[in-house]
């Protein structure tokens, strides 16, 4: 290690690079260049959305798909205030994300002097939706407080942290720290509550198992627990083609009745890593997801486990580790015969009839993407064929479908997640499906796909405004207003950007547009028109 005095900016960037960091989001400003020095110099990418809103989507999608830290680089005041729908999202979604952002000078905060970029308390705003949020008073604290921000990133429930940086100690020269990778060990089970665990499912006869977005990284070991109980699998929003190959899949909203009905048969229901939100498991707010009297619930979070539903059996433990130690528990040689992938398949078959005619013609649009770009990623945005998917669609693979309708509900969401979503990825196809509403309020960052080369098809499900809420209006008596904003020309717009683009008169023409486009080196834009395109609707 050199001797040589470095800046905080400098040692920041060597800090982010010893963690894995590989690229970056953000916007530069003369409150943060000094984080920029050295970054010219290191191995991580730098990627510039038009928006710090689009910064910090960006990192979101990159953080979902990669499973890495989303890092951003955020000027002190509307810098700042800009990513927060951003981070509210990931903290919702449970999603890692580095907010690193400048602050004012030591000596002026909270005097309310009126400098640039002011907030009364910009630390204190942060921590209302940040896992920490920390101000950098010391300039030779920057490692003890980078490594507690890792730390928490990837020790716990994930989700946003906060550290600013006054902008008089970003420049300010350290001797450069140890360097060190922050792996702190996952929550693990004791043995006894895992054997307790295990005993309940080898003595259940119809067990069924709930997997959240938390979930995913164990779904190797989920799966062969599942074939060993013979227990359908039902998969939430954020895990979805978790288990895209197997016959035990129920990719299917707990919101549904026959799904709902699927549970409450159950004499076991193990979940793991899932919220248990009103957005996956009561979406219409009927209160009719049914009282479970043999729930095990796995969670990383032992708040989460102690806000319900009740459970006969809490387990705090990341779902990597419960799902190993429980498959060592149960046992290879013991396989339970309960009828699974029969109870399995009633219950999808169940589903699809639940489905309204509509729902099932947008659901066979997002089947087509996944056939025609096998390994693909979907991205969403609120509109409604991802309603439709949210209550039933099988990815083609994990971390092949998220969007933001759930949890949250960020509009705008889907184009610069979709773009962190191909950054992580370049060479797997990236498809952002987003309504010509939800399209307006990040359409800018067309041009941030544009300059990252990413390859992203934006795929615009168009209905001529806010459909889903001029619908909802019209059934609870309401007159419409305010639902119809005027779109662009979104071909003219793709133009401008260099981006070729096509407008289908047929939902039959998308598996080839979309494979012509694969064929394509960065972003592209597909149309489809709810009433004038053939097929798009019952």
């Amino acid at each position: 290690m050199s001797d040589r005095l470095k800046t905080v900016g400098e040692t920041l960037i060597d800090l982010l690079e010893v963690n894995g960091v590989d690229v970056v989001f953000g916007i530069p400003g003369v409150h943060t260049v000094e984080l920029y020095r050295g970054l010219a110099a290191s191995k991580i990418r730098h990627v510039t959305p038009r928006h710090e809103q689009g910064a910090g989507f960006m990192a979101d999608g990159y953080a979902r798909v990669s499973g890495k830290p989303g890092v951003c680089l955020v000027i002190t005041g509307p810098g700042l205030t800009n990513i927060i729908t951003p981070m509210a999202q990931a903290y919702q979604d449970s999603v890692p994300m580095l907010v690193i952002s400048g602050v004012n000078a030591r000596a002026t905060l909270g005097h309310g002097r009126g400098r640039l970029h002011e907030l009364p308390d910009q630390r204190g705003m942060m921590a209302t939706l940040a896992l920490m949020s920390h101000t950098l008073h010391e300039p030779e604290d920057l490692a003890d407080v980078m490594e507690r921000a890792f730390a928490i990133l990837r020790s716990g429930r994930p989700g946003p942290v906060h550290i600013e940086i006054p902008i008089d100690v970003m420049a300010a020269q350290i001797k450069p720290p140890r360097l060190r990778n922050i792996a702190p060990p996952r929550p693990r089970a004791d043995a006894a509550t895992i054997d307790v665990a295990a005993s309940r499912c080898l003595s259940s006869r119809k067990p069924v198992i709930l997997v959240g977005g938390g979930a995913v990284p164990a779904a190797k070991d989920i799966l062969a627990l599942a074939e060993r109980l013979d227990a359908p699998l039902v998969t939430t929003t954020n895990a979805r083609g978790a288990f895209a190959h197997s016959p035990l899949s129920v990719p299917a909203s707990p919101s549904l009745g026959s799904v709902r009905r699927l549970i409450a048969e159950a004499d076991l229901v193990l979940a793991f890593g899932t919220q248990m939100g009103q957005t996956d498991y009561d979406m219409y707010a009927d209160s009719g997801f049914p009282e479970l009297d043999s729930l095990i619930r796995i969670d990383i979070d032992a708040a989460q486990l102690a806000r319900g539903p009740r459970a006969v059996l809490s387990v705090l433990s990341s779902a990597e580790n419960a799902a190993a130690d429980l498959c060592a528990a149960v046992g290879a040689g013991n396989r339970l015969q309960s009828g699974g992938a029969v109870r399995a398949a009633q219950a999808r078959e169940a589903a699809q009839a639940e489905l309204t005619p509509k729902m099932r013609v947008e659901i066979g649009i997002l089947d087509k993407v996944r056939d025609a770009l096998p390994g693909a990623i979907i991205v969403g945005d609120s509109t409604q064929a991802v309603y439709a998917g949210n209550l039933y669609y099988e990815a083609g693979r994990p971390h092949g479908w998220f969007n933001a309708a759930t949890g949250y509900g960020a509009l705008g969401y889907g184009p610069p997640a979709a773009i962190g979503a191909a950054i992580a990825e370049p060479d797997t196809p990236v498809v952002c499906l987003t309504g010509d509403g939800g399209l307006q309020f990040t359409l800018a960052e067309i041009g941030s796909a544009k300059d990252a080369g990413a390859n992203v098809v934006f795929l615009v499900w168009n209905n001529d405004g806010y459909q889903e809420i001029e619908t909802y209006m019209l059934e609870n008596g309401i007159a419409p207003e305010g639902v119809k904003p005027s779109a662009p020309d979104f071909l003219k717009i793709a133009e401008a950007f260099g981006l070729p683009a096509v407008r289908l008169a047929d939902v039959g023409e998308l598996p080839a547009a979309l494979q012509g486009f694969r064929r394509h080196k960065g972003p592209s834009l597909i149309e489809i028109h709810q009433t004038k395109t053939i097929g798009a609707t019952a």
